[in-house]
């Protein structure tokens, strides 16, 4: 699974927008102007498609660290 979904920068990330055009779904934002650090994307190769997946980043921050603030 992505790690990007639980991510404060998700909807900035340039490699989750990587992902998403992977996947050719929607795009949560069509100008993405953060680039992540050492984004490490996984893929997972099936016979009718392919799987991307960020599995680290050295930019994550999770949203619930900034959720009480």
């Amino acid at each position: 699974m992505c790690i990007c979904v639980n991510c404060q920068f998700v909807e900035r990330c340039i490699a989750y927008h990587q992902v998403e055009t992977s996947h050719q779904e929607p795009h949560r934002n069509l100008s993405p102007d953060f680039q992540p650090r050492q984004p490490q994307i996984r893929v997972h190769r099936q016979p009718t498609q392919m799987e991307f997946d960020v599995v680290n980043c050295g930019s994550f921050q999770s949203q619930e660290k900034f959720s009480n603030v």
